[in-house]
């Protein structure tokens, strides 16, 4: 059941991959590896529309539950 709106889905996309391009490329990218790594967590409940975290603290973002 999804609990993550489109706006929430879109900013969490766009969060969770510039945290992963930032593991991988610039000048601090060896620094940032284990926070960069983080982003995936964002990008994938993004992409899936479903927030364990939501889900335990009742949020939701989404103004349907399909």
């Amino acid at each position: 059941m999804a609990n993550v709106g489109q706006v929430d889905k879109a900013i969490r996309i766009v969060a969770g991959a510039a945290l992963l391009v930032l593991t991988f490329v610039g000048p601090f990218s060896a620094t940032l590896y284990p926070w960069g790594l983080l982003g995936i967590v964002p990008l994938v409940t993004g992409l899936i529309g479903w927030c364990p975290a939501y889900s335990l603290f009742g949020i939701r973002t989404c103004s349907t539950g399909k």
